[in-house]
């Protein structure tokens, strides 16, 4: 990677922008969809990236796709337990609800979902994937249709982070008729749901609208009472119109739509003391914390299809604008994962915290901070499909660019408080400013992918440019002239073979080089992360049993993590970044599908997805960043569970089922090295049980029954951002669901 000061040309802007972009696509038919002559099916191609039919799968790299109907049968809106069925992923939760997930593909950092690529339709969905990659906006899982996890030499042409993979979700299409449904649920800690959509078609013309809200009052309790629960909505509406000519068809969509959420959550958690009495107490200390943020988004999307290929094109902007009010720390600086960690050796402080006793001097003061930001994401990206014959062999071209801007404001400000009499009480200073600057990204990416057949063999060569010129600017008042400027450029290359044993069996291999820029306000000598990245393995698909095995090594050459609140500690100011050097990553993931026919009536489906993963630094160094600090070569990565395990059991009649998912994950190192607060901290091992079942009415729609964690299960999950955090309870839920 070279690192330049300047602009890039325009020339090089309108050269990359007649190429064609990075999207989510497909290069396999989807047997559920149908429509007039083909057309539908090719659009929704262009939407979602893999197939559902039973089919040996021969795409390049490890990908899964989790569809409607496995969707349907749990009901989760969180994006924690959907990829309970996906191999290779690595998870931190941290409110319960997935509110803000903490994902993570193959040992990389979990934290924020910083390290992966997150697309919906095809679109990057993060407020700013660039300039500011922490995923603090997710979007809601009740509306998504299918769920895409792409890892290996499948995730090169998404980017911009490519070390560990993509995410892509895909929201509902617009029907070829009149369509509609109506989704009301109620549950524990006063949950409800109501999810609903209407589409239609008119000649040429048609369109969606979709509407959901979801509320509960949390599963966490209040010392004193109060609220601890959130408040979501979302509102989409698409509109589609078809225009076919002798020469090409074409199709247009219009997206828009609008998000919020209040959320009374925190990253106060617990002493593992206090854990252990009552998991889901919250302290007094965290009874102003509040997230408040509101999502809006433009799509507009272009398909054209010819003889021998077709193009697809996006223009895209996401607003996203976000008040987060929570607990910082002490003023005296005291930390507070420390008092909860120790709190016998921090009493004074400790008691502060819940209540017990009232701030005797300045600094036990409670400092609240109100992360308050903006951001904005907007481009265009298109990308061409053509199949030629070569020299005698088959070649699927697949060729795209995408321009895209994005920026975050930051209007950080912090306000102290006393605790008196159990309440929080300010202290009547003035408001402080800590962080008042702006990030932002414009960056050209193109990438290239020639997939080659010849008899049984299929090799796919790819080549991925990403061309980013950042700005850094403080905007604190005196401080303006504090900025910087940079450009870079990086090409990652890729190769993967596929080899057809026969109609059922095949066996793969990939290698590419993956990446991930610094942000804006890192000097230029910041060195960006990089790796090799091998994978071999193979599938079998009998259309009865299905399995798939992968073994993936992921060779780092320089592990790069930045600081943040939500990881608990102060690690040399915010936003900074950290690197570790070599790290190697390694596992295997397995999955493996049967369906059993019990009789005319009765079918079993079972499933397995199993997940091996180990990690060694190879340099021994010393870091201020929270989750390392003395590191000896051979240590391993925080959060990666060396052993994961989940299984599906369920029974399906013509008018009712019943479902069961167990999942294990292994105990996850809390920090790597010595020297930090959390050094040799482990999370326990934990099982969890879901259940579902539903009867279906005919005509009449279905009732539905789910159970989240039917054991009743917790354990500590994370001891991050500060303190002991547990898993959702045991919650019950009934709905009813009409469609016409």
């Amino acid at each position: 990677m070279n690192n330049k000061q300047g602009k890039l040309s325009l020339s090089a802007l309108a050269s990359a922008i007649l190429l064609a972009s990075i999207p989510a696509t497909s290069v396999y038919a989807d047997d559920d969809v149908v429509g007039d002559e083909g057309k539908r099916t090719d659009f929704l191609e262009r939407i979602q990236i893999l197939a559902h039919d039973n089919k040996l799968r021969k795409e390049a790299g490890s990908a899964t796709l989790i569809g409607e109907a496995e969707l349907e049968k749990f009901k989760f809106d969180d994006i924690n337990r959907v990829l309970a069925n996906v191999p290779g992923i690595n998870l931190r939760e941290e409110d319960g609800y997935g509110l803000r997930p903490n994902i993570g593909f193959r040992g990389a950092t979990p934290e924020r979902s910083k390290k992966i690529t997150i697309m919906e339709d095809g679109i990057l969905i993060g407020p700013a994937p660039y300039s500011a990659p922490p995923a603090y906006y997710f979007p809601m899982m009740s509306k998504m249709t299918s769920v895409e996890v792409f890892k290996g030499p499948a995730a090169i042409k998404y980017g911009p982070m490519t070390v560990a993979g993509a995410l892509n979700m895909t929201t509902r299409a617009v029907p070829d008729g009149q369509e509609g449904m109506i989704d009301i649920a109620a549950g524990s800690d006063a949950y409800t749901k109501v999810h609903g959509y209407y589409g239609d078609r008119i000649g040429d013309l048609g369109f969606l609208i979709e509407a959901i809200n979801m509320q509960s009052d949390g599963f966490k309790e209040l010392d004193g009472g109060g609220d601890t629960g959130f408040n979501k909505n979302d509102i989409m509406a698409k509109f589609r119109y078809d225009i076919e000519t002798k020469a090409a068809d074409h199709t247009f969509e219009l997206k828009l739509a609008y998000a919020d959420e209040k959320s009374d959550e925190t990253y106060l958690g617990l002493s593992d003391e206090d854990f252990y009495k009552s998991p889901n107490r919250r302290y007094v200390a965290s009874q102003l914390d509040n997230m408040d943020w509101q999502h809006q988004q433009v799509q507009f999307t272009h398909f054209m299809q010819a003889d021998s290929f077709d193009i697809t094109t996006r223009v895209y902007r996401n607003d996203f604008e976000r008040s987060w009010f929570k607990v910082n720390n002490f003023k005296d600086g005291t930390s507070i994962d420390d008092v909860l960690l120790t709190p016998e050796e921090h009493e004074v402080y400790y008691q502060v915290l819940t209540g017990q006793l009232d701030s005797q001097s300045e600094g036990q003061k409670i400092i609240l901070g109100d992360n308050a930001r903006e951001y904005f994401s907007q481009g265009i990206q298109s990308e061409i499909f053509w199949q030629q014959n070569l020299f005698g062999l088959t070649h699927e071209f697949n060729v795209g660019a995408r321009f895209h801007q994005d920026q975050i404001e930051r209007n950080h400000t912090t306000d102290a408080f006393i605790m008196q009499s159990t309440q929080l009480v300010s202290d009547g200073s003035a408001q402080v400013a800590t962080t008042t600057d702006r990030e932002e990204t414009d960056a050209i990416s193109v990438f290239f992918k020639d997939t080659i057949s010849y008899e049984a063999l299929e090799v796919t060569l790819g080549l991925r440019g990403e061309f980013l010129d950042t700005t850094y600017q403080n905007r604190a008042p005196g401080e303006e002239d504090n900025w910087l400027k940079k450009s870079s450029h990086i090409w990652l290359p890729s190769l993967s073979v596929f080899y057809s044993i026969n109609e059922q069996a095949g066996l793969l291999f990939g290698v590419h080089e993956g990446f991930i820029p610094t942000s804006p306000k890192q000097d230029p000598k910041v060195e960006i992360e990089n790796s090799i990245n091998y994978e071999f393995g193979g599938r079998y698909n009998d259309g009865n049993a299905k399995v798939e095995a992968i073994v993936f090594y992921n060779d780092i050459s320089n592990l790069k993590e930045s600081c943040s609140f939500s990881q608990g500690a102060a690690c040399g100011g915010e936003d900074t970044e950290h690197s570790a050097g070599e790290v190697d990553v390694y596992g295997l993931e397995l999955t493996a599908g049967y369906q059993v026919s019990l009789s005319k009536e009765l079918d079993m489906p079972l499933s397995l997805v199993y997940t091996y993963s180990d990690s060694e630094f190879k340099n021994s160094f010393v870091s201020t960043f929270p989750m390392w600090g003395k590191i000896e070569a051979g240590d391993s990565l925080p959060y990666l569970p060396e052993n994961q395990l989940t299984l599906n059991f369920g029974l399906q009649a013509s008018d009712w089922d019943i479902n069961f998912i167990a999942r294990y994950v292994d105990s996850m190192l809390e920090a790597s090295g010595d020297g930090v607060t959390l050094e040799g901290v482990t999370t326990k091992a934990y099982t969890i049980v879901d259940f579902s079942a539903s009867y279906y009415l005919d005509a009449w729609g279905k009732i539905y029954l789910k159970v989240d964690n039917i054991l009743d299960e917790q354990e500590i999950v994370s001891r991050r951002p500060y303190g002991a955090r547990p898993g959702k309870p045991q919650q019950f839920y009934v709905g009813y669901q009409y469609s016409f």
